[in-house]
């Protein structure tokens, strides 16, 4: 699948808010790269697939879906912020818990963060589309989910979010 539609329209975002907040001159990488972690984590609270010790069930899809799509948002933004794109050639399904994809993303984003070449790029997007994979997302519902969101953070930005 092209991601260029949603690189471009991350970048606008970007812009639109480093402009508004008076941020165009800082190189914001450390920030954005933070809050995809954040957003790993509230992710797998919503999942819930580490709580081994709770029985409360996991959140509705919808709202996983939306948290997961976050996480789009700053990898799209760190991809941005040095100049690489991801190249989509088709994900493969992997074989583990959604625990064990969780921290391959975390350790993915680690790597990036210390390395950020166009291979730990591309291994962090596709460890990221595998576990969207994993929690039952397509790459297309991935997709329309971050046009919806786009426009709800573009909301917030001009409501003084």
């Amino acid at each position: 699948m092209n991601w260029e539609k949603l690189f471009k329209m991350q970048e606008q975002l970007d812009q639109y808010i480093e402009e508004k907040h008076g941020l165009s001159d800082q190189d914001l990488f450390q920030e954005k790269y933070l809050a995809l972690l954040v957003e790993l984590g509230e992710l797998a609270n919503e999942t819930r697939c580490f709580k081994f010790w709770s029985t409360k069930p996991r959140s509705e899809k919808s709202v996983i879906l939306e948290e997961y799509v976050d996480g789009i948002h700053f990898i799209l933004s760190l991809g941005i912020k040095k100049g690489l794109r991801f190249n989509s050639s088709g994900i493969t399904t992997v074989n583990k818990s959604e625990t064990e994809q969780f921290n391959d993303v975390f350790e993915a984003c680690v790597t990036f963060k210390n390395i950020p070449s166009l291979q730990q790029y591309q291994h962090l997007f596709t460890t990221f589309l595998q576990l969207g994979d994993k929690l039952g997302f397509s790459e297309q519902a991935i997709q329309e989910a971050y046009y919806k969101k786009n426009e709800v953070n573009y909301q917030r930005q001009n409501e003084g979010y």
